[in-house]
């Protein structure tokens, strides 16, 4: 270092050896992304205290937690923290955790299958010890799974598995765990809600038995009256069968009230602890005050343990209906096969084998067979063979799709008749199918904005306005409000009411407001009082209001996948449905974006080949669709070739034999909105639209000017040529219309929106094409950038903009626009930027997209006024309102099942999205088909 320091002063300069940096530990790798599942969460307050002790965390820079799902992402600095202490931290709270995924390249799980003793343990341990790139390596002999920690860069995950299988000779059979297999096939919390429930049913029904059959069999009755010990044989039955109920079957309630308690919350697990232990401890204190001072009063175990059953039973009824919706990503998850036909080649490249390996194990550049039938492995394009490939499970589109040698195919997608080679190009989570479950899970994560609507929800709940008060301004803090009124005060506010029910029958009682026969045999006003109270506290519940929203996005977003159509988000979901202004780019979204030159007018000496090679020559360069329309129609001149109309139009500007007869090009760039500039043999070549050639000082004559405004009003774009300071030519240019445009914005404007149009063509040709779909509002000759600027000028009011488009330079509009809609068929910048992702290149589709979210929200705001509602109407009748004037009583058992079928009354509101069907046009046109 100091041999450097001296070269470089001698030289004249200034020099200084840094210290080098150490780096202790680990090196650095980034922020990682972890899914973890997260168990024992019952309600909102429950997810704010996850939440808030995940952000809490060092190293931890976003956390989101679903109800709905159970399960939590978070976004970690893993030189900070590890995905063990983010685990312990959950459980260190109450909560049961644990890893389901991350964002980590460089490990993998595997299923180990062969391992019997500790022997087979050692022989797995010494192989992995002896290859090469292994880190760390983690066996768990219950589960059979196989971790390791690899360097990517010097084995791959397949050769790891091989090394594995090659050293145990065959021993052991290894296969990857798929994360979202493991995640979804995760139903050990219905099972062990099933269990809960059928015990305490078993435990339940002799006591409700014992109270209300038994009395009337003699010799039953006269087993019950025999007194043992203090006690009535009756009475110790009752009271072991229920305690087991109370505390071994109904810890779990015990368990999660103090978990909230202790994180300075409530949830409904307080209100079902309260209830319960007061009626087991009143019985208790009852039996033994019987026993002390020969006073017996009623009892009422039975509404402790029927209390407890029927609260289960809605969980058990919760859990499954939360598990269907989830069906959409177990569904995606289908799609994928498990195994693939590798091709197998020898240094030559020729075909030597094939073999199975594990589709998860696929590496870019892999050569797979598919056989007729099969299921599309990989992301690739065709090397061999030709087909139709069904895709509706991707794209939605019901039509079988024609694929032949370099036709891009789709991992997931089942090949129909011949035999095809696939050269995989993606693969893991840069594949088609692993984006959608990406984006489908990404979804149904987020959390809809729906709290904007809980003024009126609030005014409901609690009996103010505070949303509304506060209008648009205090929305933030509003949707604060909400989650602490729902967690922190909706359930002491239960408990109050509770107090106040107790005290007031109680009070009332003894001041002989009421005559002493509405009381129980051997009853007193307590007794009375406490069981309206214990309905009270048992029948609120804030559960419906924690999953009137999630699960409806959840079955939206499954809903919207099926149909083709994918939504990243609930915000994205809320604000389509308030759309005003849909804003259509003209080429490849209005237009079919297979541009063709249908006119070719010279206007020179030159011959029209003469014409089209120079022409050709200075648009090779570009990747414009209309360049490649002009380049694809001078191959077609200049050789016949009946297939190059269809074939890309890239391969002719990419070295190939035919492009010999293009001209050397020097200087090329592209003017953004106007065309191209380059020379060709020394002379300068404009190719482009009256301002390239203008601003160039290119004059035109009238008789062109008039040749070429003849073209757009014809709907088609004038292409203008000039070579060395002289217009040449021009060519006429023409998109088809998609066949759906015109009835697609006559829907939408029978829906309430009104449709735009954008381009970066001219006016005429802009105003011809508008006409023909019955577009009223056109912006014309708007640059990419102004793109955005128009998408905002819609906004200055207020109003809600989706903006439609499918290339690069709509990115900035889609970003700009409340609600991006990226046609599929479009580039990935477009798709990155859009909100929604419409998977079939179908305008049909923006239709859906926005009936979809408003059916959506319609049905949120039924959850919420549902949600709502009950416990309006609910407790007042728990407490007892109804009861002097029609003598409707609620014991506090029946108050149990209410509060428990309301939570799955609103998941079930949410399961009737899955009926969904896409609108019809000729309903929407209102069009009679006879």
């Amino acid at each position: 270092d100091e041999d450097i320091k001296n070269a470089i002063e001698d030289a004249g300069f200034e020099a200084e050896i840094l210290p080098e940096p150490s780096n202790v530990g680990t090196k650095p790798r980034g922020v990682l992304v972890g899914q973890f599942t997260i168990g024992g969460m019952t309600c909102a307050a429950c997810v704010n205290s996850v939440e808030g002790i995940l952000r809490d965390l060092p190293g931890v820079s976003r956390a989101v937690v679903a109800l709905a799902t159970s399960l939590g992402e978070v976004e970690y600095d893993p030189t900070v923290i590890s995905k063990d202490d983010i685990v312990n931290a959950i459980e260190d709270a109450g909560f049961e955790a644990s890893l389901v995924q991350s964002s980590e390249q460089d490990k993998i799980i595997l299923g180990v299958a062969g391992v019997f003793n500790e022997l087979d343990v050692q022989l797995i341990e010494g192989i992995l010890s002896s290859l090469k790139g292994v880190r760390q390596f983690r066996f768990d002999r219950s589960s059979g799974e196989l971790e390791v920690l690899f360097d990517p860069e010097v084995v791959s995950s397949r050769s790891l598995v091989d090394g594995i299988e090659g050293g145990s000779k065959g021993k052991f059979k290894l296969h990857v765990m798929n994360p979202y297999a493991r995640m979804t096939t995760k139903d050990e919390e219905t099972s062990i809600m099933f269990q809960l429930f059928t015990s305490s049913l078993f435990l339940s029904i002799p006591v409700f038995l014992i109270r209300v059959v038994c009395p009337h069999i003699p010799l039953l009755d006269a087993f019950l009256l025999w007194r043992c010990g203090p006690f009535l044989m009756g009475d110790w039955l009752k009271w072991a069968l229920v305690s087991v109920v109370q505390f071994v079957i109904g810890k779990r309630f015990y368990v999660a009230a103090g978990r909230a308690l202790r994180n300075g919350s409530t949830n409904m697990d307080v209100l079902v602890a309260l209830g319960t232990s007061a009626s087991y401890f009143y019985s208790v204190g009852a039996l033994l005050y019987g026993a002390i001072t020969g006073f017996w009063s009623p009892t009422y175990f039975e509404t402790s343990s029927m209390l407890i059953t029927f609260v289960l039973l809605g969980k058990y009824l919760e859990c499954l209906a939360k598990g269907k919706t989830s069906d959409a990503i177990k569904k995606l998850v289908e799609l994928a096969p498990a195994t693939a036909l590798l091709v197998v080649k020898d240094n030559g490249g020729n075909i030597i084998g094939e073999r199975e390996v594990d589709a998860l194990l696929i590496q870019p550049g892999d050569i797979l067979k598919v056989l007729p039938g099969a299921k599309l492995p990989a992301d690739g394009v065709v090397v061999w063979g030709s087909s139709y490939v069904n895709e509706s499970m991707v794209t939605g589109e019901s039509v079988p799709v024609s694929k032949e040698v370099d036709s891009p195919v789709i991992g997931g997608t089942i090949n129909l008749h011949g035999a095809l080679h696939i050269k995989a190009t993606k693969i893991g989570s840069e594949a088609v199918l692993s984006q959608i479950i990406s984006l489908v899970e990404t979804a149904q994560m987020s959390k809809a904005p729906i709290q904007k609507f809980a003024d009126f929800n609030m005014k409901l709940k609690v009996g103010i306005n505070i949303l509304g008060a506060w209008g648009d301004s205090g929305r933030e803090v509003g949707e604060l409000l909400l989650e602490k009124l729902v967690a922190s005060i909706f359930v002491p506010t239960v408990v109050t009411l509770s107090l106040i029910t107790l005290l007031g029958w109680y009070v009332g009682g003894a001041a002989g407001a009421y005559p002493e026969q509405w009381l129980p045999e051997n009853g007193n006003y307590f007794v009375f009082a406490l069981m309206f109270s214990i309905s009270v506290v048992v029948i609120a519940c804030p559960c419906a209001l924690g999953l009137a929203t999630p699960t409806a996005v959840m079955v939206a977003t499954g809903v919207g996948a099926s149909n083709g159509v994918l939504i990243k988000g609930g915000d994205a979901l809320e604000r389509a449905q308030k759309v005003q202004y849909v804003i259509f780019d003209k080429t490849g979204t209005l237009t079919q974006g297979k541009a063709k030159v249908t006119t070719v007018k010279v206007f020179s000496e030159m011959d029209r080949g003469e014409f089209l090679t120079l022409v050709a020559s200075a648009e090779a360069s570009s990747e414009h669709p209309l360049a490649k329309a002009i380049v694809e129609y001078a191959r077609h001149f200049h050789f016949f070739d009946e297939n190059s109309l269809t074939e890309d139009s890239q391969y002719s500007s990419k070295g190939s034999p035919i492009s010999a007869w293009l001209l050397d090009v020097a200087e090329f760039s592209a003017v953004p909105g106007r065309g191209i500039q380059c020379f060709i043999d020394g002379k300068q070549v404009l190719v482009g639209n009256r301002k390239l050639l203008t601003e160039s000082g290119v004059s035109i004559s009238a008789h062109v000017e008039q040749f070429v405004v003849d073209l757009e009003e014809s709907a088609r774009t004038g292409i203008l040529a000039a070579y060395d300071g002289n217009v040449i030519g021009v060519l006429g240019v023409a998109d088809p219309l998609k066949r759906e445009a015109a009835v697609v914005v006559e829907g939408l404007q029978k829906m309430g929106v009104r449709p735009v149009m954008v381009t970066g063509d001219n006016w005429r040709t802009a105003q011809a094409v508008a006409r023909e779909v019955r577009i009223r509002d056109v912006r014309a000759e708007v640059m990419p950038a102004g793109k955005a600027e128009v998408v905002r000028s819609f906004q200055k009011d207020g109003s809600i903009v989706a903006m439609v488009g499918d290339g690069i330079n709509d990115s900035p509009a889609l970003a700009a626009a409340d609600v991006g809609m990226a046609i599929g068929a479009g580039t990935d910048i477009a798709i990155e930027a859009a909100d929604y992702v419409l998977m079939r290149n179908n305008l049909e589709d923006v239709i859906t997209a926005i009936d979809l979210s408003r059916k959506t929200f319609s049905r949120i705001r039924w959850n919420y006024v549902f949600a709502m509602a009950y416990n309006v109407v609910a407790i007042p009748i728990a407490a007892g309102v109804l009861y002097p004037s029609l003598g409707i009583k609620l014991p506090p058992w029946a108050a149990g099942a209410c509060m428990a079928l309301s939570s799955v009354s609103v998941v079930c509101s949410s399961l009737l999205l899955r009926r969904y069907k896409k609108p019809r046009l000729t309903t929407i046109l209102e069009i009679t088909v006879e």
